[in-house]
């Protein structure tokens, strides 16, 4: 007997109450068992739209019209809801923090299996190898509110994964994870979809950390599917016709005209041209100003961890942060980023030590939901400062729209609006301290460079500005100084391209490419140095290309 295939759309539109165009356009797609598929595409292309009509949110939660047919496992979604699919569809969402609904970690695992009907030793089994998966053992007995962005993302996903759902929907699902988490994630899901045979759709933008292990991916536009067949091929299309989808090493070997593109890193190094390496050229370090907008002396920050104990958040930290200064705040999750961002801005108390800026600070926090009380973009934003500010933003055409209805990328986008809007961003004078928690979440390629170009305004404005992100690329763009924490202390603090080269983890997918001693963390600088090891029988075939 002919097992149904795992998820079957066909000729699927679909549009947004009060939206303009269709979210999704006459698509087809078709899923089998044991398949992982990578969806790629720029924000709002439809990626999360087709990840929620895959398990029957669309439209039974969202609304708006829909035409077309989506069946998973065999059954039609229009006749079987959310509900009746969840026993054999699970999805975890960009937005982690709004799908935890216990107030207690093992809750929550226990809870996706309570309510599709397992009890007993064997739910409590799935529970401890749940969390043994995940690595997130140590956090069973802590209080959701008690977790760090990426601990959320992390039990939202064992909580998914706990029941062994045959078909697993992912939408951004390493955004909020360091570098090291997110390894571990999708080593996690090569895993389960190579012994197990799970079925796996992941939505992404950091093709760079899924490509490896797809076998196929989806490539998306305006709601229509572009491209589909495997990652190799996908290189060599986007190179063409999407040169903004490619991952930083692919875009690096593009650059320089070298083909074919590499998948992986292994790949991309055992295509390097032989020869010495020529350390690129780097501008000598600005010297800072002495005077900081933003100075934390010995500052520590403990919290009550929910269990009856003392968790530490900071301890004895001190840094300074001069106007006009971007500094990227990098280290793992549960390392303390978030908290001394909260603690700049005055938000939290410290225990002990002392915390001075020149000024007020501007905080974004890691959730963009939190920020939006109304029913129409438009009304996010001051009145005096919305338009110039929606239109700054790339949101002028979404503004009659529900917020709550935009894509993972816009709506932090416009988030960041609602915090800036008027005081840097479509107008007025920026703040002393501008301080960002994950900002990239959702955003495409193209959305980060300009988050890059909009942040280094504010600091040539005279903001100090400081981010924490996990995105080690947007880092390197962005900043010209890292700030690397552990444990709540300052491990690393330096110039970028030095503390992002020659690393396991914190460190781009060129510079794990070339090596530390090329001094490249971008595609552009990479390629330079590439071009100089070519021989020049080489660089007159790449010049004719």
């Amino acid at each position: 007997m002919r097992v149904p295939d795992v998820l079957r759309m066909r000729r699927v539109t679909y549009r947004y109450p009060g939206g303009g165009r269709p979210a999704l356009d006459g698509v087809d797609l078709t899923l089998t068992e044991g398949e992982l598929v990578v969806l790629a595409g720029m924000s709002a292309s439809g990626k999360s739209t087709l990840l929620r009509a895959a398990c029957g949110l669309v439209p039974h939660f969202f609304g708006g019209e829909m035409a077309g047919s989506v069946a998973v496992c065999g059954r039609d979604t229009r006749t079987h809801g959310p509900a009746g699919v969840a026993d054999v569809a699970a999805m975890v969402f960009q937005d982690p923090e709004s799908q935890l609904v216990m107030n207690g970690v093992r809750a929550e695992l226990e809870l996706s299996l309570e309510s599709r009907g397992h009890g007993g030793a064997g739910a409590a089994r799935a529970v401890e190898e749940g969390a043994l998966a995940l690595g997130i053992e140590n956090l069973l007995e802590r209080p959701v509110r008690t977790l760090s962005g990426g601990e959320m993302q992390r039990v939202a996903l064992a909580a998914a994964l706990v029941a062994g759902p045959q078909l697993l929907l992912l939408d951004e699902p390493t955004s909020q994870l360091d570098p090291v988490a997110g390894e571990e994630l999708l080593s996690q899901l090569r895993r389960l979809n190579e012994e197990w045979g799970t079925t796996i759709l992941i939505g992404e933008h950091r093709l760079e950390r899924c490509l490896a292990g797809a076998d196929r991916v989806v490539a998306l536009q305006e709601g229509r599917i572009l491209y589909d067949g495997d990652p190799g091929a996908f290189l060599d299309w986007a190179a063409v016709q999407r040169p903004e989808l490619l991952p930083p090493a692919a875009r690096m070997f593009s650059l320089a005209g070298m083909r074919p593109l590499p998948v992986t890193v292994k790949e991309a190094r055992s295509r390097l041209p032989a020869g010495p390496v020529e350390r690129r050229a780097t501008e000598a370090p600005r010297a800072r100003p002495r005077r900081p907008a933003l100075s934390l002396r010995d500052v520590w920050v403990e919290f009550d961890d929910g269990s009856g104990g003392t968790a530490v958040a900071l301890r004895g930290l001190s840094l300074d942060v001069a106007g006009g200064e971007m500094v990227a705040l990098l280290g793992r999750n549960g390392a303390g980023k978030s908290t001394l961002l909260r603690a700049a801005a005055g938000v939290v108390t410290p225990d002990r030590g002392a915390v001075r800026a020149a000024g007020e600070v501007a905080l974004l926090l890691q959730s963009p939901s939190d920020y939006l009380l109304h029913e129409r973009v438009v009304d996010e934003l001051p009145g005096d400062a919305a338009a110039a500010a929606l239109d700054e933003l790339g949101l002028a055409d979404v503004a009659q729209r529900d917020p709550r209805d935009l894509s993972g990328g816009a709506r932090q986008r416009l988030a960041l609006g609602i915090v800036l809007a008027g005081r840097g961003i479509g107008g007025g004078d920026a703040p002393a301290v501008v301080a960002l928690d994950e900002p990239t979440r959702g955003m495409d390629q193209a959305r980060k460079r300009a988050l890059a170009d909009r942040v280094a305004r504010l600091a040539a404005a005279g903001a100090a500005v400081l981010v924490a992100t996990h995105d080690v690329e947007f880092a390197a763009r962005a900043s010209r100084r890292c700030v690397l924490l552990g444990r709540g202390r300052v491990v690393a603090d330096g110039p970028t391209g030095e503390v992002l080269s020659g690393g396991r983890y914190f460190t781009t997918e060129v510079a794990r490419v070339l090596g530390p001693d090329a001094g490249a963390v971008l595609a552009e600088d990479g390629a330079s140095v590439l071009a100089a090891r070519l021989a020049p029988e080489q660089r007159t075939a790449v010049a004719q290309a």
